[in-house]
């Protein structure tokens, strides 16, 4: 494995992350002419500059022979990609003092700032913050930046504008994009990175809009859309989207974290003119099945529990509402609230708990175990209950009409048993920390599944600024795994990765 090649390839990325800085800083111009406070410019220049230096430093004095990027090389630069665009990404926190915290050590603080920043990058939305509306427009456009950024993939993006990486690019996609297989739409995989980006920005673009005719600022729109596209979960309120109280923009959002839920190789298809592909799509089909019982099942909960004066919701369509936005908040991994489903029956939290395990669909922007995996698991086991009346038949598990190769089941079966195993010793990490059970549980679950809010001290109405700061680094590591799905991050703790 070429060490040389993987510190030149993290410089390109960090000359990339150094260029996005640039864009807060132009938000922060913007505002100061606008006469309003705008206190964080320095810091976002400094922060760029000593990105684009240590950069630069990486790329020019490492001389990497050109070669192609193989299978290992490919792995690390992803995992250690992310690690690394976390850490710089916390610099504009740091300079900015944005968690200054009196009377605690700088190690402390850190902890706050690349946990805020691999919340981010990792789209998960779990925040240390406990006042968000006072933080100047520069910051919280770098922490909704920092979610569209990550939501398609930092790598696949530096795939897409650095061509020196080749064909050996095709390594970092495979290792970046989410589900157990890699959908190529055109032969080379840098303008299969393009076209992807293409869609997320169209996608965006319309979002955007649509926000804005519903009365919000062309900023906030902004920010929303990049929570929403890459299923984050920042928000500029310190109430979420619950701050607009708008059935209008509950709508739009609800549909877009939908779309952003779903596999994006089926919407560049859509708009090719084969809208059908949806339909022909397995796990589409699959995926919309459970967002409708969930729905039905939390509204019928709801409302039921409404008649004895639980929950304030005045008639079925409130009901509905509140049920539709937090499903598709909650399985897609998007992590926006317009209520406290903590305050809802033991029944609808449930479903909402197992949502976190669901996710989004394979090659979408939400993070979970993925919807095509529940349903490889589920054809399975009924596979071995057939075999049970009928040994000696063949019954091989198809989707999409296509038979599943028998190495994809054992990926599968290795990545449930990987999750849940992790998901048990993370638990009981945090628990020892000072959690009670449910908020260990809901902290592991939440950031593990790219989720954000989760269950008890970590629910909708909280963050995780009270955690330890040793179970910050914990959890931070959790929003790694659940973003490479498990795979890539776990192969760089194989011996055998690094042996020649």
């Amino acid at each position: 494995m070429s060490l040389k090649l993987i510190a030149y390839t993290l410089g390109n990325l960090l000359i990339c992350l150094a260029g996005t800085m640039l864009l807060p800083v132009g938000v922060a111009i913007y505002y100061q002419r606008a006469g309003e406070t705008e206190n964080n410019l320095t810091a976002f220049v400094i922060s760029a500059i000593f990105t684009l230096i240590v950069g630069l430093a990486l790329r020019f004095s490492i001389r990497a022979r050109q070669e192609e990027l193989g299978i290992r090389e490919g792995f690390a630069v992803v995992a250690l990609g992310w690690v690394t665009v976390a850490l710089f990404g916390s610099l504009p926190y740091i300079f900015a003092d944005v968690f200054h915290i009196n009377g605690r050590s700088s190690w402390i603080e850190f902890s706050f700032c690349y946990f805020e920043s691999m919340a981010g990058f990792t789209t998960t939305g779990a925040t240390v913050l406990t006042e968000i509306e006072h933080l100047s427009h520069a910051v919280l456009f770098w922490r909704s930046l920092s979610h569209w950024l990550g939501g398609m993939g930092i790598v696949v993006l530096a795939v897409a504008i650095l061509p020196m990486l080749g064909i050996g690019g095709m390594q970092l996609f495979r290792a970046e994009a989410p589900g157990p297989q890699t959908d190529r739409l055109t032969p080379r995989i840098a303008q299969t990175a393009k076209l992807l980006w293409g869609v997320y920005l169209l996608l965006s673009l319309l979002e955007t809009v649509l926000l804005m005719f519903g009365g919000m600022s062309l900023f906030d729109a902004l920010c929303h859309t990049f929570g929403t596209m890459a299923t984050g979960g920042f928000s500029t309120k310190n109430h979420s989207i619950g701050h607009y109280n708008s059935v209008y923009i509950d709508m739009v959002i609800s549909f877009f974290m939908f779309l952003a839920g779903t596999n994006f190789a089926l919407h560049y298809r859509a708009l090719r003119g084969d809208v059908k592909a949806y339909f022909r799509d397995t796990e589409f089909k699959f995926y919309c099945i459970v967002i409708a019982v969930s729905i039905t099942l939390i509204s019928w909960n709801t409302i039921r529990f409404q008649v004895d004066g639980d929950i304030p919701y005045d008639s079925m369509w409130t009901s509905l509402r509140y049920a539709t936005f937090q499903v598709m908040s909650i399985i897609t991994t998007t992590g926006y609230g317009t209520a406290d489903f903590e305050q809802w029956p033991a029944l609808s939290q449930f479903i909402l708990v197992t949502l976190m395990f669901y996710g989004g669909c394979a090659g979408s922007t939400g993070g979970g175990m993925k919807q095509v995996r529940f349903l490889l698991l589920i054809k399975q086991s009924g596979a071995e209950i057939k075999r049970l009346l009928f040994p000696h038949a063949v019954l091989p598990i198809r989707v999409n009409d296509r038979v599943v190769p028998p190495e994809v089941m054992t990926n599968v079966l290795g990545f449930f048993f990987f999750f849940i195993g992790i998901f048990a010793i993370v638990t009981c990490i945090m628990a020892t920390l000072g959690l009670d059970l449910v908020s260990a549980a809901g902290a592991t679950i939440a950031t593990m599944g790219n989720i954000g809010p989760g269950l008890g001290s970590v629910g909708p109405t909280d963050n995780y600024a009270h955690i330890h700061t040793a179970g910050k680094y914990v959890l931070s590591f959790c929003m790694l795994l659940g973003r490479l799905e498990l795979y890539t991050v776990l192969i760089l703790f194989s011996p055998n990765f690094w042996k020649r």
